[in-house]
Parts: structure tokens; sequence; C-alpha cells
């Protein structure tokens, strides 16, 4: 990757990059990657959209929060929306996977007027999650439990070996192995994920989604995202399993289509072309 550009927003810096011409188009990551997931995608994004791979606060090379509400969607929501701004893009598609698909979903909610179209990858609401939390969820889903408990004691036992630790999570979701992840990309985030700052801001944002993020899904529980909206999600993932992934989200997205692409949760390294090809049929339509 070329050295990210920097945006100071509040009291956290944001690394990013941008490439291509056309309309906007913001891309997040997920836990445990980094901006870099996106590079596979990028040369057929770019040939159409403006696009802006950033790392989330807490991740990759953006600045590590200190503190737990620090690392709520909601501000990590407004800091992509004033690097949009700073972009001189007012509005724009917005797309996530993981924890950036939940930053997305925030950010259409609390910034509907910036949030042309919303992608969502291989999530449900953070709050459908929460409440209907099954033995089978819980099972499958360890980490949210796991990293939410309270500092160091997770930060303490991932520190002992972090590669370790996040590949099983690369590993965990679905229907992978490491064959399926590009090793410039893997070297990419075991870099970041060694650094402990990153392990403590990582904790932070799953202890930030029970602390703090499910009472703002629960405050908007009768809120509908109303811009046209993709759900997309691993065919062989564990959501996939384990729930109904569109219909969590019908009640919340006015105007949803959505798709299933082979691959488990990460099914942006595993089906890149698939990937790219329904996002590009999806924002080409509107």
């Amino acid at each position: 990757m070329s050295q990210p550009k920097r945006f100071k927003s509040e009291n956290q810096i944001i690394a990013y990059e941008v490439a291509g011409n056309g309309p906007p188009l913001l891309l997040l990551h997920g836990f445990p990657q980094t901006r870099a997931m996106w590079r596979p995608l990028i040369p057929a994004l770019s040939g159409q959209y403006t696009v802006v791979m950033a790392d989330l606060r807490g991740y990759g090379d953006s600045s590590k929060p200190a503190t737990m509400p620090e690392m709520s969607f909601r501000l990590m929501a407004q800091d992509m929306v004033s690097l949009m701004t700073s972009l001189g893009f007012d509005s724009f598609h917005a797309v996530g996977h993981d924890r950036g698909a939940r930053t997305v979903h925030r950010m259409a909610l609390d910034h509907p007027q910036a949030v042309q179209s919303l992608t969502v990858m291989d999530i449900v609401p953070t709050e459908h999650l929460l409440s209907n939390m099954t033995a089978e969820i819980a099972k499958a889903y360890y980490h949210w439990l796991f990293l939410a408990q309270p500092y160091p004691f997770p930060e303490t036992m991932i520190g002992h070996d972090p590669d370790a630790y996040f590949e099983r999570c690369l590993l965990g979701f679905g229907k992978a192995s490491l064959d399926d992840f590009n090793s410039d990309l893997l070297a990419i985030y075991r870099n970041a994920w060694r650094d402990p700052e990153c392990i403590r801001a990582m904790c932070h944002d799953y202890r930030a989604a029970i602390e703090v993020d499910w009472a703002h899904d629960n405050a908007d529980l009768n809120r509908s995202v109303t811009c046209p909206a993709l759900v997309l999600y691993g065919k062989d993932g564990a959501m996939a399993r384990l729930l109904d992934v569109p219909g969590t989200w019908a009640d919340r997205l006015r105007d949803m289509q959505h798709a299933a692409i082979e691959g488990g949760h990460f099914f942006p390294d595993q089906s890149p072309k698939a990937t790219a090809d329904a996002l590009l049929g999806f924002l080409n339509s509107l």
C-alpha cells in the first residue's frame, strides 16, 4: 500500500487513501483488518468511482483511542463524515464490512444527508445480534463477549501471541483458510494487530458495542434508513448459517436489495471479483 494521507478528526488521526475518479465511494474495513482489505477490489471500483479507503479509529495506521467510549460507532461515523467533507464530498456512497458496516449503518442514521447509498457486508444489526443472542450465536461469535471483558484481561491474553489469536479470528466465522488471504495483506494485518495499542482499541471497540452502541441502536428502533441499501453476506458464513441476514434488515432499510456471495464472513477476500461485481451492479443501477 502507498503511504496514507492523514486527517485530524477532533482528537484522532484518520489514515486514508484515495484512488480513481467519479462519484465518491467510501470503503470501511472491519475487525481485525485494515483499509488494505479493499486493495483487490480497487482496480474494478476506481475506474468508475473516486474511492476513499480509510482505517477506522483504533485500527491500522489511524490513532488509537485510550478509552472505551471513544470507540463507539457514532464517533467512528463522525470521523468519516468529517473526512469526506474535508475532501469536498458532502454526500457519498458508503460501504462497510464487519465493524465498518456497523459504522456506515450508524452513519446513515446520524447523517442521512451524507449517505447516498448504504452497503453493509456480512452483519446483522448490532441491536438484533445483542438482543437475540443465542447459545449458537454466542459460540460462533464468542469474541464479542471475550473482547468486551474488562481491561486488561483480553489484552493480556491476546498479547502473548497476537498472530495466533487474530488469525484464528480470520478463520473462525465460516469457510476460510489462510490461503484465502493475500500474503501481502496478511503481513499488513499482522503488523497492525501486533501493536498493543491496537489490541486495546479493538477490545474497546467491542466493549463500546455493548456499553454504548446498543443503547444508541435501541433509541433508533423506530427509525429506518431511507437511502438505497445493499446487504451482502457470505453464502457459507456463520451469519448465513445462524440467521436470516436479509430478514434482520427488512424493517431497518426501507429500500433494500440483498445477495449472498461465495465464501464465509471474509468473502471480499475470498471472492473479490464477485464482491466488486455485486457492488458495481448496485451502485450503477442507482
